[in-house]
């Protein structure tokens, strides 16, 4: 067959695609392009096998709508303070993502691209220094990592990825509550940069990170930051984290700021069906003449009910009284109690469905609403997602 169709390929390509110059070539180049079509339709059996079992690649996507209502309906759509929910009395996306995950021996890489209010919300203070910085594009960049292994404990990515900080995810199907505590929310989402991940024994994990600044992939000056992550699974029920980031967070026509952030977490599975998260951060910053010291908490319990239900409670704190991380526009600093309950459904696989109702209680009037500022924020949200 193929001494029939060899023949026949080569003069119909020729003619259709080469320009009558370039046809003296073709006894080079026909060899590559019949080498190309091998490759892309797949090598021989038991080459083809060894290939899969070193390197696979998935693909996969995330949808996450939502309708929220605000009790204090904030005059601009626009929700304060909290990036998921991101908007009022809307039916809107919160998150959408597509992805390929690459998995092998010696590497490994993820690139995702999305798109949400929550993505608008988390990349409104892209820097933009000189004219091809800010989040125009990289706002569309989940992650786009690539990783070697180093050794066969220790591995080096670099690119754009999600944050180490913390216990919560920004994709709401991995978190326990469908939105995030304000710790989340007031610390890095995401981060550009290199880091090292070192497994020292099958129970602790060390992750070093060299990364431009604090959630930022453009640059805001010529200084970098540095953090670290340890996670201790202590026992099958217990897990310790503890993490954290230390950069200059002013712009080289300033005096230096340096930003020191430390934060720890435990995870507690006593049951199957409960679990409980608990977690610290605080940090102080130079500012001009003075410190300004800020810190957070919050405590998640997650309890399965059914097979395909589940009930969350938080209850957490936060507190700014400088406005080093959270800007209020205003002289009244953000400091806030607050609690949520929810419950998650499972109605068929791949599918989620979760709703929350909010509360957050404030000493100032620094939450935005219809009728001036308000010293609380109250808030339903409720979201269905698919994974697939």
């Amino acid at each position: 067959m193929m001494r029939t169709f060899w023949p026949a390929f080569k003069r119909t390509f020729m003619r259709a695609f080469m320009p009558a110059g370039m046809s003296k070539f073709m006894p080079k180049l026909l060899p590559v392009f019949s080498l190309a079509i091998v490759v892309l339709r797949g090598t021989p059996a038991g080459a083809q096998a060894s290939a899969d079992t070193a390197v696979t690649v998935k693909f996969g996507a995330f949808v996450d709508g939502y309708y929220a209502y605000d009790f204090n309906r904030p005059p601009t759509i626009d929700r304060a303070f909290t990036t998921q929910p991101a908007r009022h009395n809307e039916f809107n996306v919160n998150l959408a993502h597509v992805e390929a995950v690459l998995s092998g021996e010696k590497v490994r890489g993820r690139l995702a691209v999305h798109f949400g209010t929550s993505v608008q919300s988390n990349y409104a203070g892209e820097p933009r220094v000189g004219a091809y910085s800010g989040g125009d594009v990289s706002r569309f960049i989940q992650e786009a990592v690539v990783g070697v292994k180093l050794s066969p404990t220790l591995w080096i990515d670099g690119g754009i990825f999600l944050s180490h900080i913390g216990s919560e995810s920004w994709i709401s199907r991995d978190n326990l509550t469908y939105t995030r505590s304000l710790i989340a929310e007031f610390s890095p989402y995401y981060q550009s940069g290199v880091k090292l991940t070192w497994q020292a024994t099958p129970s602790l994990s060390a992750q070093l990170d060299v990364v431009n600044g604090w959630q930022n992939v453009s640059e805001t000056n010529s200084s970098k930051a540095v953090g670290a992550r340890l996670d201790w699974t202590a026992s099958p029920k217990v897990t310790l984290s503890a993490y954290n980031l230390i950069g200059n967070e002013a712009p080289d026509t300033a005096d230096a700021q340096l930003r020191i952030f430390q934060g720890a977490s435990v995870r507690v599975v006593p049951t199957e069906k409960l679990t409980l998260v608990g977690s610290f951060d605080f940090g102080f910053q130079d500012l001009v003449g003075e410190t300004g010291r800020w810190y957070g908490t919050s405590i998640i319990a997650h309890v399965k009910a059914t097979s395909r239900t589940a009930l969350v409670a938080r209850v957490e704190r936060y507190a700014d009284p400088k406005q080093v991380i959270v800007v209020t526009g205003g002289p009244h600093a953000f400091r806030a109690n607050g609690a949520s309950v929810g419950i998650d459904v499972t109605p068929a696989p791949r599918v989620l469905w979760r709703s929350e109702l909010r509360t957050m209680a404030g000493r100032d009037a620094v939450f935005p609403g219809r009728d001036g500022g308000k010293n609380g924020d109250t808030f339903l949200v409720s979201s269905l997602a698919l994974t697939f």
